[in-house]
Order: structure tokens, then C-alpha cells, then sequence
């Protein structure tokens, strides 16, 4: 199996391990079953990395694991720059890209790709169903508040009751706030088939913890 394939395995939960920034981060994630490793590429988070160290890690990933690059209204000359220096299955975009931007990275880097949607109400969820026509995937964040740095990573959930037995046209993955104490819940309320965390493995931010890591693994596997 490519991990480039836009759906993977919808009979079980699929999880995401965002913000990884050691390599010793990487073999709870593997072995803990994650079908998606998330690398960070903006500046202002704790959790970036360099495209070097990102090369450096994702070299060490297997085949069939989707190595997915997180950034935020990156321009052209960035992501050439990326993508011509990272082996990567996905890019997701966490910024303000419109759908027209989406549509031009997916032709001009011919990776699948992951839009982010901040959710705080329901008027929010047109923004899933205009991107949902774009995207190969979608990924349903919490919105970060107005104040924020981060654009996601930021440890909030938003009410998961607005998106329950909801579905859009591409795969979509539930984030904001999910811990391995509470992804079982949010799974069962809103059907989600795919799960992403970053700041709900960590010891200290951008700091990720291998227990905790794989406690979450095994909460969301076991809920699926």
C-alpha cells in the first residue's frame, strides 16, 4: 500500500502523529500502529523543523506510513524547496489558503492534500463543504482563538455535536484537543474514522512523550 492512497483502511481508525521533531519520537508513533506522521514547517510553533531534519526522519519512516507536511500560507518558493528536499506522501495546509490555492498546490506538486478548518459554530461548517469540493482530504480542527499564534496545536476542542453523522465528499480527520483520554469519546460522538493529535502527546510543547503517544494509539485503535 502507497502511502500516498487518499483513504486509508476507513474499516478501522486511522491516526495522525503531529509535530514530531526527534527521530526517537518516531518508533512509539510506528509501532503504536499511526498510519500518518506529521511534520511542521512554520516557524512560529514549537514543534517546527528544518526540511533537513524533516529528510533525516522521514527517511527512517516505512513504506505504507504517510509522511504529511504541515504548513501554513506557504508560498511557491517554499514548498519547491520542501517538496524537492522531503520524501513526502501529503501536504496539509493549515493557514488561510483559499480553494484556488488548494487546487494549485495539488497540480503543481502532485501530492495529495489535507485542508485544515478551524470549527467553533456551525456557521463554520460551510467552510468543510466549499473545501470538501478541492481537497482530498479534510482535516476539522478546533478554530484557534483570535489572539492565537498557532493557526492548530493549540490543545482546544471545539463541540464535536456540530459535525456528529456528518460527512463531506473526501476523508476528513478530527482534531483540537484530542488526548488519550478522550479520543475514544470524540470518536463515538462524531463517527470520526481518522484522528490527529500533536500537543495531546506531550510532555512539554513540542516535546512528545513515547507513553503518551502510545496510550493514544491504543485508546483510538481500540475505539474503532
Amino acid at each position: 500500500m502507497s502511502g500516498r492512497e487518499n483513504a486509508l483502511a476507513p474499516a478501522m481508525v486511522n491516526v495522525k502523529i503531529c509535530g514530531l521533531t526527534e527521530t526517537a519520537d518516531l518508533p512509539a508513533a510506528i509501532l503504536g500502529g499511526a498510519r500518518y506522521l506529521g511534520f511542521v514547517f512554520f516557524a512560529k510553533s514549537p514543534r517546527n523543523v528544518t526540511p533537513e531534519e524533516a529528510a533525516f526522519m522521514a527517511a527512517t519512516v516505512p513504506e505504507g506510513i504517510c509522511k504529511v507536511a504541515l504548513t501554513v500560507n506557504a508560498d511557491d518558493e517554499f514548498l519547491d524547496a520542501l517538496t524537492a528536499r522531503v520524501p513526502l506522501d501529503m501536504l496539509q495546509l493549515h493557514g488561510s489558503e483559499s480553494p484556488e490555492r488548494v487546487s494549485a498546490i495539488k497540480a503543481r506538486y502532485g501530492l495529495p492534500v489535507m485542508k485544515a478548518v478551524g470549527v467553533a459554530d456551525a456557521q463554520d461548517l460551510a467552510a468543510l463543504e466549499r473545501y470538501g469540493r478541492v481537497a482530498d482530504q479534510l482535516l476539522v480542527d478546533a478554530k484557534p482563538p483570535r489572539d492565537a499564534v498557532l493557526p492548530g496545536g493549540n490543545g482546544l476542542a471545539f463541540d464535536w455535536r456540530l459535525i456528529a453523522g456528518r460527512r463531506w465528499p473526501v476523508p476528513w480527520m478530527l482534531a483540537g484537543g484530542l488526548t488519550p483520554y478522550n479520543v475514544a469519546e470524540a470518536i463515538r460522538v462524531t463517527g470520526a474514522r481518522q484522528v490527529d493529535v500533536s500537543s495531546g502527546v506531550e510532555s512539554a510543547p513540542g516535546v512528545k512523550d513515547a507513553a503518551r503517544i502510545a496510550a493514544f494509539c491504543e485508546a483510538a485503535l481500540a475505539a474503532g
